[in-house]
């Protein structure tokens, strides 16, 4: 990454915290790997007061386990907080949807089409960090056409964790089930039909736990 140090220190921090955050969630690195100011200083082209900062901020979202004057860990991953996170989740996106679904706007079914297509094609390219950055994408559109962009804010504070296996499990054939599904979403919303999209979307979102399960089982050592 390139050197940060034009920045304010606040927006140092604030920046170390995002980019540290994606290493962790798209497991460059890993549950259980040790840390140091130095070594993420370094990795950032930042000096370490910034990371101090940030290695507080990720500790207080659950990301990190700070131990004073010993070593810093990726802290390994909490079912309970993955599923947590699907009930917050869940409890948001089915409104939102039922929203989208009831009063759809002229141009959302070509919008959600649009970024489904561009999903397609990371798939095919097998570019799993694209494909997570454009699912992103489709439910923060459908919290936009919602008109309620704060509630994907508060859903992206609370899923660190159920992003974190979401992202072990991205291979071919999980994209290709996830573009299935939002299809789905999509074919619901092009017929302004609220029930059928809050079905697709629960559908969508429930097979987090199957997710959960596939991932304790295929990385033990990746949980608490």
């Amino acid at each position: 990454m390139a050197a940060l140090l034009e920045h304010t220190q606040e927006t140092i921090a604030m920046r170390v915290v995002d980019a540290l955050r994606d290493d962790i969630i798209t497991m460059s690195l890993k549950p259980g790997d040790v840390i140091s100011e130095s070594d993420i200083a370094a990795r950032y082209g930042v000096s370490r007061q910034p990371v101090r900062e940030a290695f507080i901020r990720l500790a207080q979202q659950g990301l990190l386990l700070i131990r004073p004057k010993r070593a810093t860990v990726v802290k390994k991953i909490s079912p309970d907080g993955v599923r947590q996170s699907r009930f917050i989740r869940e409890s948001i996106e089915v409104e939102i949807i039922r929203r989208v679904a009831g009063q759809p706007t002229d141009d959302a079914a070509d919008v959600l089409t649009t970024l489904i297509a561009d999903q397609e094609a990371a798939s095919a390219a097998n570019d799993s960090r694209r494909f997570h950055t454009l699912d992103e994408l489709f439910h923060r559109t459908l919290a936009r056409l919602a008109g309620v962009e704060y509630a994907w804010q508060l859903i992206d504070d609370h899923k660190m964790q159920l992003d974190r296996v979401r992202y072990l499990t991205l291979g071919v054939s999980s994209t290709q089930r996830a573009i299935a599904e939002h299809k789905d979403i999509a074919q619901a919303v092009a017929k302004a039909d609220p029930a059928a999209a809050e079905k697709a979307m629960r559908a969508h979102l429930a097979r987090a736990e199957l997710l959960l399960n596939q991932t304790i089982s295929d990385f033990p050592d990746f949980f608490e």
